[in-house]
């Protein structure tokens, strides 16, 4: 077996403490992290701001300069994974079970619910709830993904390093590295994986279990959720026991396919015109509007500022949290493509698809809240797509397809971030072995079996969202290190080197 690194042994005990004080004491180990989560977005809310606005805008750099020429790996080598896959790929792994989690419940909540619009429930709110969720959802999560992964792709298979954070800062602090910081720097990035994934694994039980219920009565409790939770890791540990070219590309397409059928279904049997008018209308006010958006900070106005610090900052807080796992996964996944197709595929591909899912149940959610067929307000966020399903043909079928579709991202996330882990706790290798992932599979189950008994999944959220603020640092460093290695490469390439 390869070697296992000192990133797992010591980010093991820090999970170990930190789930053990949620585990023993949630109501301190909550009121603690709200705090600080709290602190954080309304101190650095305007940084976050600029950050991934700055993300996006030299994404579109680098894609239209010189540097897109270059091929993420050697010039002989070639994408593994055909388009489709790989975009599945992206698909699954960067916004997986949130997109049925949140497709119907957060455009509704912005539609009754959005200091940006003095009125809810009205048209210019039924507009604004779907910008402001594509802009949650769109541009600037792909175009930081994009950057981080591009960093990782680079010096993984252009210039051999290792398939670390870590590694990527070389050109800035040299062997560094490779001792006590480098390990700080991977611990940090293994810490938010593991809890990140745990999270989503704690949410999509969640869903699960109130899907079953909805359908077929199923009781809503641990038990029921820890059985969920069972029976899915032993399917994603089966699946990634078989590799990344089995169990997560056969997985990934799935996931595709049924989202695509469940998309169409929604805009087929939901208010289809009004979809794909509300669709043109509210991405063409998305693009007008987006430098605004990109820099709204509500300084002078204080319940604006509020839903900022609620939505927007913690989203980016989120996203950013979820990168050291999403943009591992992107960057394994796209050796062979040179830097243009690469940004041109993470950056417009995924965000098409996602607006145009939120577009579909986000207006077919609004129709029926301002119709009056069911005041889906009163409903908590995980029934609110089942609750909008019964007001539709077809509500049975809808609603059974959700929970699949919940089930398949589930495990796609799962099995995606036992690859992850496992390469980033043993010493950055792209084939880390099974056993491994076997250890990373169970302990992400189990920190969320122990959150969901005790109710803390909240508290867990709010901690990945804290260690979003060190590991921006982190980001701004990969992007002067992979600036100044770019800048090298065009130099030998122009050499003919």
């Amino acid at each position: 077996m390869k070697k296992i690194s000192n990133v797992f042994f010591i980010t093991i005990a820090l999970i170990i403490i930190a789930v053990g004080y949620g585990a023993i004491a949630p109501e301190s180990f909550e009121a603690i992290t709200t705090n600080i989560k709290n602190l954080v977005a309304s101190t650095f809310g305007w940084y976050y701001m600029m950050l991934m606005s700055f993300m996006v805008a030299l994404a579109i750099f680098l894609l239209l300069s010189p540097y897109g020429k270059i091929r993420l790996g050697k010039d002989t080598d070639r994408p593994q994974f055909s388009t489709v896959t790989w975009i599945a790929m992206l698909f699954s792994a960067g916004m997986g079970i949130g997109l049925v989690f949140y497709g119907a419940a957060e455009p509704l909540s912005h539609f009754a619910i959005n200091p940006a619009t003095e009125d809810p429930n009205t048209a210019a709110a039924f507009k604004e709830s779907l910008r402001q969720t594509y802009f949650h959802w769109g541009f600037h999560v792909w175009a930081m993904y994009g950057i981080i992964a591009l960093s990782l792709a680079f010096f993984q298979f252009r210039k051999d390093e290792p398939g670390l954070i870590s590694a990527t800062l070389k050109p800035i602090f040299g062997k560094k590295m490779e001792g006590p910081w480098g390990i700080l720097v991977d611990v940090l990035a293994v810490f938010a994986t593991a809890f990140g994934v745990a999270t989503s694994l704690g949410f999509g039980a969640v869903q699960i279990n109130a899907g079953l219920n909805h359908l077929f009565g199923i009781e809503i409790g641990i038990t029921s959720q820890f059985f969920i939770v069972a029976v899915v890791t032993v399917l994603f540990i089966a699946s990634s026991w078989t590799g990344l070219s089995k169990g997560i590309k056969y997985l990934s397409n799935t996931n595709l396919v049924v989202a695509l059928v469940l998309l169409g279904l929604v805009v087929i049997l939901g208010p289809t015109l009004l979809i794909l008018n509300m669709f043109t209308d509210s991405f063409g006010g998305y693009l007008a509007h987006l430098i605004e958006m990109s820099f709204r900070t509500a300084p002078l106005d204080s319940d604006n500022r509020a839903w900022l610090d609620g939505w927007t900052i913690f989203y980016w807080a989120w996203w950013i949290s979820w990168a050291p796992f999403v943009s591992m996964f992107i960057a394994r996944v796209s050796k062979g493509r040179t830097i243009r197709e690469f940004l041109v595929g993470v950056l417009i591909a995924p965000t098409i698809l996602v607006t145009f899912w939120f577009a579909a149940f986000g207006a077919t959610a609004n129709d029926i809240q301002m119709s009056g067929l069911s005041d889906l307000t009163k409903f908590s966020t995980e029934l609110t797509i089942f609750a909008m399903f019964d007001a539709m043909p077809g509500s049975l079928f809808l609603s059974i397809t959700a929970v699949i579709l919940i089930a398949s991202f589930f495990i796609t996330s799962a099995d995606s971030a036992t690859f992850v882990l496992g390469i980033q706790s043993t010493n950055g290798s792209l084939t880390p072995p099974n056993t491994v992932k076997l250890i990373w599979g169970l302990i992400q189950s189990t920190i969320a079996v122990i959150l969901l008994s005790v109710n803390g999944l909240t508290a867990l959220q709010n901690t990945i969202t804290i260690a979003a603020l060190p590991f921006s640092f982190i980001m701004l460093l990969m992007v002067v290190a992979l600036m100044k290695a770019l800048k090298a490469e065009a130099i030998l390439i122009k050499k003919g080197k």
